[in-house]
């Protein structure tokens, strides 16, 4: 019986921490307009489309579930590009679900080797809790536990449905080898209380940044390369460092990283594997396979957790109807996708 209503406190707990913070995926590269919308529209071809799922601490009761659907289509008269991102979350016992639809616009400017990219973002967030779900007092049996079939006399709040706007912004910076970054959520601190009570939707910074060493001086841009990268995640006091690197050759990648929490113990260890398949280099066709798995190593532990995996698939393309003189002019130095 304490095991159990540790456990209930537990969850409610975990709840309130997580109504305030958004999740992060490992594999931050393989969904890059959640990452910062300054990365919208960078890519080869001229359409995009990414998915991500994200399954959190798979052992541990109550569905810790997120996924992320991303198109970005590339407007080389506007020298950038428009997007659409789709957001849901499956958070604990009592199914705290989210769902944004948000709309990106990306602008670049290339120089001799480098490329300069600002990103807008905003869209509207539902934000829901089925308090049918949760478990009251008086459907506890002190003896026996949660009392099967058993209704609560509590009174549920009246609005357990919240609806807000959420708007983000970024940018980012390719200096020959150099890719580094920065974006801001929630600039315009939404209020997504269910009660009459404010709370308010803390800023989300991330700050990111990567470097392109190539292993063949014969032939950088098809030999193999190595791709260390750093990622700083802040949220309501809440911080994270996520630090390793990609080994990338022709159509395969594999990816170790490190990560810390806000204390800067550590947090896990994650190995990744992607996978490019059906490539045309000459129409930029390309579809991408990732699969990443952390292993935790705080003190919660992985037995306890069995961890959390991510699976990812990307799509890009090109239209025939489009010209090299339609997609306009692109600086002759690296991208942002040379470094993913």
């Amino acid at each position: 019986m304490k095991k159990l209503i540790a456990h209930l406190i537990c969850t409610c707990l975990f709840m309130l921490q997580l109504s305030a913070q958004d999740h992060i995926y490992s594999q931050f590269y393989n969904s890059p307009n959640y990452l910062n919308p300054a990365l919208n529209g960078q890519f080869e071809g001229d359409l995009r489309m990414n998915m991500i799922y994200r399954s959190q601490w798979t052992s541990i009761p109550g569905a810790l579930n997120y996924f992320t659907f991303s198109a970005d289509y590339n407007v080389p008269l506007l020298n950038g590009g428009i997007g659409l991102m789709i957001t849901s979350s499956n958070e604990g016992s009592a199914y705290l679900r989210k769902l944004n639809i948000s709309g990106i616009y990306s602008y670049s400017v290339d120089f001799d080797n480098a490329v300069l990219s600002f990103g807008l973002q905003g869209g509207f967030t539902q934000r829901k809790i089925d308090f049918s779900k949760i478990v009251f007092g008086d459907q506890i049996d002190p003896l026996t536990g949660i009392i099967p079939g058993s209704v609560s006399g509590a009174t549920y709040p009246e609005l357990n449905n919240k609806y807000f706007f959420d708007a983000g912004t970024g940018v980012n910076l390719v200096v020959g080898k150099l890719m580094t970054g920065a974006s801001t959520q929630h600039i315009n601190k939404p209020n997504e209380s269910f009660t009459g009570t404010k709370s308010t939707l803390p800023l989300r910074l991330n700050g990111h940044a990567s470097y392109r060493i190539p292993l063949d001086p014969y032939d950088e841009e098809n030999g193999p390369v190595l791709i260390p990268s750093i990622l700083y995640y802040n949220q309501a006091k809440v911080s994270s460092v996520s630090a390793g690197f990609q080994y990338k050759y022709k159509a395969a990648n594999v990816g170790l990283w490190y990560r810390s929490n806000s204390g800067g113990q550590s947090d896990a260890v994650v190995v990744s594997l992607i996978f490019d398949v059906f490539l045309r280099k000459d129409m930029y066709d390309k579809v991408r396979l990732g699969v990443s798995h952390d292993a935790t190593i705080s003190k919660i532990q992985y037995g306890n957790t069995a961890g959390t995996t991510e699976g990812a698939l990307s799509y890009e393309t090109t239209f025939p109807s489009r010209g090299q003189i339609d997609r306009g002019h692109r600086s002759t130095g690296n991208r942002c996708y040379d470094f993913y």
